[in-house]
């Protein structure tokens, strides 16, 4: 099933690398789905973000002939810019941390229960290139999924299962489709790389037959796949889709809509003139945040900076999605910008195009860490916008049963 009007036009008007149409193919009755709460673990929800968590540059990216670091052929797959986040690391300060991290991930259970703030902290900071996979097992929940009685066998019968064939059509029809400049995708291990990435979203929408498969899924598994084998990126995956993002990829996407709306309301409170600038020349939140959210930035940022979202995201939730946003917003449309910005095809482009400076590693994860709005804020927005959003249904559905 292709999702009409405006979303549709999404990945036409500001998809990255190439156009793309956001497709979501499912046997799902289309009931949306919307989350209690924007926090993902009890302990988040009282916790700010502030200046004194601190954050380091770690994901410098040494450009090889053949690939850089992160496996992406020439200058990677978001283009030069990877290319500025060339910053020296201190290695004694890298074997200091994986030795914390390896001590941590070694005591979890005891750390999440009663150090839940040092774990944070250590994510904040950014996990360590060698640790990475490991922990982010870990802070999704997919390890204990993995390591249950029927976690191995589940995964068997997913990958074995015949899936509907829209679905798998869909799927094959994209696969060329994700970081074609990465060795994984593109490059010497396509083939397996692909086979691996069919996989993983074949296997999904088998165990999520309402969602099935939507094409913004496709980065996100694939950006799983450049650090852990299928059967760990598919229980990840799954966390994810089911548990960060739920609704994103379900038919008429309500959920992405919802969200789209609190950035908004959080907009007008971060950054008021870039909020009226928007509002003033009727520039939707779903004209420029979709993508955004719905591959969790793998499209739109240089790979340090989405390593380091990731981190913190797959411990915080969604809350950092908002973050990051809002600074990308505030820091992209200035007076001078905006002045310069006469009607929305140029606002839309600015967005789409964001300035590299406020892309790179070192600039965007200090400001998403000291933004100024607190948890209770955005509960209090999305709380907000959950009731105006159900206020305009039970409207909807009262009119149409006259």
């Amino acid at each position: 099933m292709e999702i009409d009007g405006d979303i549709q036009e999404v990945g036409d008007s500001l998809g990255s690398q190439e156009a793309v149409t956001i497709r979501n193919t499912s046997g799902g009755s289309g009931q949306p789905r919307f989350r209690d709460t924007l926090s993902v673990r009890l302990e988040d929800r009282v916790e700010d973000m502030s200046e004194d968590d601190g954050s380091e540059v770690m994901d410098g990216s040494v450009v090889s002939s053949v690939t850089d670091k992160y496996g992406f052929m020439g200058a990677g797959e978001t283009g030069d810019i990877n290319s500025l986040e060339g910053t020296k690391v201190d290695l004694e300060i890298v074997r200091r941390r994986e030795t914390k991290w390896v001590e941590m991930m070694g005591s979890w259970d005891t750390y999440m229960m009663r150090n839940y703030k040092k774990v944070r902290e250590r994510c904040r900071k950014g996990i360590p290139p060698s640790c990475r996979a490991k922990a982010w097992l870990h802070l999704c929940g997919a390890k204990y999924k993995m390591e249950s009685d029927k976690g191995p066998a589940t995964w068997t019968r997913l990958v074995q299962a015949r899936a509907d064939e829209r679905c798998v059509d869909d799927i094959e029809k994209d696969l060329h489709r994700n970081f074609p400049t990465h060795e994984l995708f593109g490059g010497e291990y396509e083939k397996i790389g692909r086979a691996e990435l069919y996989k993983v979203l074949k296997a999904y929408s088998v165990h999520n037959p309402s969602d099935g498969y939507c094409q913004a899924q496709a980065p996100l598994a694939a950006l799983l796949l450049m650090n852990m084998p299928a059967e760990q990126a598919f229980w990840c995956f799954a966390a994810i889709c089911d548990r960060y993002i739920p609704g994103y990829y379900s038919p008429g996407m309500e959920a992405i809509q919802l969200d789209g709306d609190i950035l908004f309301g959080l907009l007008k409170r971060v950054a008021p003139r870039v909020h009226r600038h928007l509002k003033s020349q009727g520039v939707e939140p779903i004209l420029y945040m979709t993508e955004w959210f719905l591959c969790i930035f793998s499209r739109t940022l240089p790979w340090p900076s989405v390593l380091r979202i990731w981190d913190m995201f797959l411990c915080e939730g969604v809350k950092v999605l908002f973050r990051v946003g809002l600074v990308l917003l505030k820091s992209a449309l200035p007076r001078k910008v905006r002045r310069k910005c006469p009607s929305m095809y140029e606002t839309l482009d600015v967005l789409k195009h964001l300035p590299d400076n406020i892309c790179t590693e070192e600039f965007l994860i200090p400001e998403v860490l000291k933004l100024d709005i607190s948890e209770e804020d955005m509960e209090r927005e999305h709380r907000k916008q959950l009731k105006r959003r159900q206020q305009q249904q039970e409207e909807g559905r009262a009119s149409s049963s006259r």
